[in-house]
């Protein structure tokens, strides 16, 4: 195999490792095994089963997502929830997620890695379907990005990839719609009381000494 082929061979056979028996008895031996390479094919690109996880599970994380512009954000939420169903309903994502979240509560190092490549995906996320709402004036300028993304994302992930419950199909467009209603709520400019107003809620009326 050619040199750009026995990575891709290797990551390939990370993650299948990693859905078939989980991080913590994975190993370079069956990595290797499995990809067709010597061990020191591995070795030589990696220094250890926990860079060469963390880099490649990395990079699956914070791949960006073909996000169309389909022209409200209902709509653009509805493509966004289908094309997370499809990718956390992938044999392989639905194993190795939940393994992986469960080693992050125990190994700071993949803890971190895990929540840095979700934060460049979520602002990746962010920065279309928000950036596009804001721009058609669905959304506040001071949206708070980081509180929309955790809207629009929390919902889905919770229920294939923590509960890991049932979703039916038809029920993404009501829960786009559910989101997108949340959102124009949540994100709504901050509405600041008029100080002359309150205070003059607030002083006694001429009537309010009289018995």
């Amino acid at each position: 195999m050619l040199r750009g082929e026995i990575t891709t061979a290797i990551r390939r056979a990370v993650m299948q490792e990693l859905a078939a028996v989980g991080y913590g008895r994975l190993s370079i031996e069956a990595v290797a095994r499995r990809a067709g390479v010597s061990k020191t094919a591995i070795y030589r690109r990696w220094s250890s089963k926990l860079d060469l996880v963390l880099e490649i599970v990395s990079a699956a994380a914070g791949r960006s997502l073909p996000l169309p512009d389909t022209g409200d954000l209902r709509s653009d939420l509805e493509t966004l929830f289908m094309i997370m169903a499809h990718a956390l309903r992938h044999p392989v994502a639905a194993q190795i997620i939940p393994d992986l979240l469960a080693e992050a509560a125990r190994n700071p190092q993949i803890a971190q890695t895990l929540e840095s490549a979700m934060r460049v995906n979520q602002r990746d996320i962010g920065g279309q379907l928000i950036g596009r709402a804001i721009a058609r004036g669905e959304l506040a300028p001071d949206t708070d990005l980081d509180i929309a993304v955790d809207l629009i994302v929390g919902p889905l992930y919770w229920r294939l990839a923590i509960s890991r419950t049932p979703l039916p199909p038809e029920e993404l467009p009501r829960m786009a719609a559910a989101v997108a209603a949340a959102l124009e709520v949540a994100c709504q400019p901050a509405v600041r009381p008029d100080p002359a107003v309150s205070l003059s809620s607030m002083a006694p009326s001429a009537d309010s000494g009289r018995p």
